[in-house]
C-alpha cells in the first residue's frame, strides 16, 4: 500500500476541522503549522488503521452481497427431473 496522501484542498479542510475542534472542544488555539504537523502525525501513525478498517468493512459488505447473489441464482434454478 502506498502512503496516504491528501490533496491540498483536502488537507486544508482537515486542518480547518482540527483547528475548529481544538477551539470548540478544548478551548485551545491551534496554529496552522501545528495543525499541519498534527494532521501529518495522525495520518502517519493512525491512517493505516482507518484504511485497514475500511478494507475489512468493504470485504464484509462484498461477502454479504455475493451471498445474496448466490442465493438469488439458486432461486433461478429449474428442476431437472
Amino acid at each position: 500500500m502506498s502512503e496516504i496522501k491528501f490533496s491540498s484542498t483536502q488537507k486544508e479542510l482537515l486542518i480547518q476541522k482540527l483547528q475548529h475542534y481544538f477551539a470548540s472542544e478544548l478551548d485551545q488555539e491551534l496554529a496552522q503549522f501545528d495543525a499541519d504537523f498534527l494532521l501529518d502525525f495522525f495520518t502517519k501513525e493512525m491512517g493505516n488503521h482507518y484504511y485497514n478498517q475500511g478494507i475489512y468493512d468493504a470485504q464484509q459488505l462484498l461477502t454479504e452481497k455475493l451471498d445474496y447473489i448466490s442465493d438469488e441464482m439458486y432461486q433461478l434454478e429449474k428442476p431437472a427431473n
